[in-house]
């Protein structure tokens, strides 16, 4: 082979592996919304071939039969899909997808991607809370579970770390939420408060109508109530 034909060869060569680039580069451009913050599109009751479909995170393979869970491969946000309770979350590290025969029925999760500091875990906190407001969920056992707030009193009662502010809110008889945001360890920030933040979602587990009246003895370290 003459060096011609060597130089014409390795020169098609490099044109093809442009074009694969500037290809791929094009489609990386168009989809970078999703690869910039993956998401979970779930709905309660819905299957985990549906979840997969509409998701653009990728996600742990199916196992067949009874109760199991799946987990993501990738940091991930939530999108909740309902057309009158649906939230968003933030970007989560831990998540967990509960299913009964390939039917989800339940979340746990944390949305976040580390310990948080204070100032940002209640902003977190607080736009859950904003967005179940907004959209008809109703804050449930008050009287030892008031909904968190971003008040003096309230940072101090999660600064001691003795118990976790925890808030519980319910969407008519479809769905309960429990979030709970308290003092984390974080061994990589020894010197500053850190606070972790977990949610869990799934249909009605505590009566809360039935219990709402009911004595309960006070608690030796109450949540603040609202003034």
């Amino acid at each position: 082979m003459s060096l011609r034909s060597r130089i014409g060869g390795w020169r098609s060569g490099l044109i093809v592996v442009m074009l694969v680039l500037l290809i791929l580069a094009a489609i990386r451009q168009l989809t970078q919304p999703l690869w910039g913050e993956p998401e979970i599109a779930l709905e309660m009751g819905g299957t985990y071939e549906d979840m997969r479909k509409h998701s653009s995170a990728s996600f742990s393979p199916l196992i067949r039969g009874h109760v199991w869970f799946g987990i993501p491969k990738v940091d991930a946000k939530l999108r909740f899909v309902d057309p009158q309770f649906g939230f968003t979350t933030p970007v989560a590290r831990f998540f967990t997808v509960d299913f009964d025969d390939s039917v989800i029925f339940g979340i746990r999760m944390s949305p976040q991607i580390e310990p948080l500091l204070i100032d940002d875990a209640l902003k977190v906190v607080l736009d859950l809370q904003d967005q179940w407001r907004a959209k008809g969920w109703v804050a449930k056992g008050l009287q030892n579970n008031p909904t968190i707030v971003d008040t003096p009193e309230w940072r101090a009662y999660l600064r001691k770390g003795i118990l976790a502010g925890i808030t519980y809110w319910q969407a008519d008889d479809k769905y309960q939420v429990m979030l709970v945001v308290g003092r984390f360890e974080d061994y990589r920030n020894p010197t500053e408060e850190r606070y972790l933040i977990t949610l869990a979602l799934a249909k009605p587990w505590t009566p809360f109508d039935e219990i709402e009246d009911s004595y309960d003895e006070p608690r030796h370290f109450p949540a603040p109530q609202p003034k």
